[in-house]
């Protein structure tokens, strides 16, 4: 079946995705220079803290209170992925984990039965700008994985698969594979319980950047796999016959492959794909299961344990200035790069 296109989206800050995918958030923010509590310098004078989405001087402190970022909140029936291009993230959680990563790693956490986590965002340049670029992805859990432990696995840059393809004219494209295969080339394994840990369910995320003029082929999938290509920088492409512009998201239709021509500017693209899960959803904020009831169950849950309470000193707990990238596991085991 010729591969078509089933719809276009404008992107905001929450990109519509399909299933087995619940929504991205993509976030781009020029921090001023950090002071040693690492905040921001310029103050926070006009800003609605603990609320500021506002994007005011081209960055937002979130639910940041002092550093920008999101202070402990629960999660339970999803998975995360975050990957962060530029900046760096400071991660700490309700089982004693933590760590900081950025500037080209990805985390990929399964919620599961439910965990309590902050992601903040530390201003740890005091001479120049801390720029901030991430995407997080929302990948649901089927019903029978939903109440598995919560985990979280690190694919450090240095790991992560990339490869770099030219078209007939020697233009060339970047593929970052975070997840599913691209020919011979293969992702690093995904989190254990993940949906994305059975090759079946063709789990694809991909983070592609064009050069101009350039042409690259998305690959067939198998039959009813859902696939979208969001479109955050560049000017035009042409898919499918049809030219569509940046800051838009294309959903496609179909199980052939397909060319993506690049207009006259850099492209820069993240890919989503994945069998579908068809069930139902029910979410409320941060809980994602399949009935009311279980929705119910879930915040009463968190209200009694806090989904193992919260270890540190403040829901926006920082880790100190001179840490470099690492992550200590739940278990204590312990990474550092």
């Amino acid at each position: 079946m010729t591969a078509t296109l089933k719809a276009i989206h404008p992107l905001g800050f929450h990109w519509q995705t399909q299933d087995p995918f619940l929504f991205c958030a993509h976030h781009q923010d020029a921090y001023p220079e950090g002071k040693p509590d690492l905040s921001p310098v310029s103050g926070l004078s006009g800003r609605q803290i603990g609320q500021d989405f506002s994007g005011k001087d081209g960055w937002s402190m979130y639910h940041g209170s002092k550093v920008p970022g999101f202070p402990a909140h629960p999660h339970k029936g999803f998975e995360t992925v975050t990957i962060v291009e530029k900046g760096l993230v400071d991660h700490s959680d309700s089982l004693g984990a933590a760590g900081r990563f950025g500037n080209g790693d990805v985390q990929w956490m399964t919620a599961g039965r439910g965990v309590m986590h902050s992601e903040m965002f530390p201003l740890l340049e005091e001479k120049k700008k801390n720029e901030l670029h991430l995407f997080q992805i929302w990948l649901n859990l089927p019903q029978a994985k939903k109440q598995v432990p919560a985990h979280f696995k690190m694919m450090w840059k240095e790991d992560i698969p990339v490869t770099t393809l030219s078209d007939a004219d020697g233009k060339q494209s970047q593929f970052k594979l975070i997840a599913g295969d691209l020919g011979e080339l293969q992702a690093l394994e995904a989190a254990p319980d993940s949906y994305a840990a059975k090759p079946e369910n063709e789990v694809a995320i991909w983070l592609i950047n064009a050069e101009a003029g350039a042409v690259f082929t998305l690959p067939a999938v198998g039959e009813g796999t859902n696939r979208s290509l969001f479109f955050y920088a560049g000017d035009r492409i042409e898919i499918a016959g049809t030219p569509v512009s940046a800051k838009h998201s294309v959903d496609l239709e179909g199980q052939s492959s397909i060319s993506v021509k690049n207009g006259a500017k850099p492209g820069h693209f993240l890919y989503l794909q994945g069998k579908p899960i068809r069930e139902k959803v029910v979410q409320h904020g941060p809980f994602v299961m399949n009935s009311n009831q279980e929705i119910q169950d879930a915040v009463y849950e968190f209200q009694r344990t806090q989904f193992g309470g919260w270890p540190w000193s403040s829901h926006e707990h920082t880790h100190p200035r001179e840490r470099g990238r690492f992550a200590i596991h739940a278990d204590g085991r312990e990474e550092i790069k």
